[in-house]
């Protein structure tokens, strides 16, 4: 006889059904769930069940719950082309003079809307990011922490790593001047140095709690790290992790293989 299979958990059913109305736009982006109570009628179940339901859904980002306004849809956020296009529009922007970065590109801002957090400090390079640039472990580096904002929203963060020899006592080291039209690549052509190739390692991990409450991502959100190494010739000029949350942002890249 064939084994019976059993019957999914209650709360998985529930959840089920919500997932299947948040995804169809039945409950749209934003909306509210109805209260614990009503669901507790609608589909006969005690409010612990309820609870496991909608920690479920909050685990797979697809509800908020916020304290005095109840578990709602989440929002669907603006997305992002992030393609290998955005490093020209920079060094259009060095050429032209223009107020603008890759990032105010992406996001299709003016320069009035783009802020940005920034820490600056020196630092020895650990192995890791030694062996990005070629040099010594311990070598000395300018570290500049950014959190950027568009419209005074939190949206990326990133670590970027410079040669100390290479930026002391210029305005490239000055936190002061920042944010710099025609970002990191005019940054550098103001020291000499024409960019001439980026390369970019991407992966997805799931967020530590301060990027969590930095870029307020939602439960259950994934985040996108970009590595990246600014060459001028075969010399690496900067390295740089950069952090996205995954519902923000789409790798649009374009291969030629003839």
């Amino acid at each position: 006889m064939p084994t019976p299979h059993p019957e999914p958990p209650r709360y998985r059913l529930m959840a089920e059904e919500l997932r299947r109305r948040i995804m169809s736009g039945a409950i749209p982006p934003g909306a509210l769930l109805p209260s614990e109570s009503t669901l507790m009628t609608e589909f006969s179940v005690a409010r612990g069940t309820v609870r496991e339901a909608l920690a479920l859904l909050r685990a797979e980002g697809l509800v908020v719950t916020e304290m005095g306004r109840g578990t709602y849809a989440r929002p669907t956020m603006p997305v992002r082309r992030l393609g290998s296009d955005r490093y020209r529009k920079e060094l259009d922007q060095v050429r032209s003079g223009e107020l603008g970065t890759s990032f105010t590109a992406d996001q299709q801002i003016p320069w009035s809307a783009y802020t940005l957090d920034k820490t600056f400090h020196e630092t020895p390079a650990s192995e890791t990011i030694a062996d990005l640039f070629g040099v010594e472990p311990g070598t000395m580096l300018l570290e500049r922490r950014f959190v950027f904002r568009t419209h005074g929203t939190p949206q990326q963060m990133s670590t970027s790593y410079l040669l100390l020899e290479m930026v002391t006592g210029t305005p490239v080291a000055d936190p002061a001047n920042e944010p710099w039209p025609g970002g990191n690549t005019a940054q550098l052509h103001s020291l000499g140095h024409t960019i001439t190739s980026v390369r970019e390692q991407v992966r997805a991990r799931m967020p530590v709690p301060d990027e969590v409450d930095t870029l307020r991502i939602p439960g259950g959100v994934p985040v996108v790290v970009l590595t990246r190494q600014t060459y001028a010739g075969d010399r690496v000029l900067e390295v740089a992790d950069i952090t996205i949350p995954a519902d923000r942002v789409s790798l649009d890249y374009r291969i030629d293989l003839g």
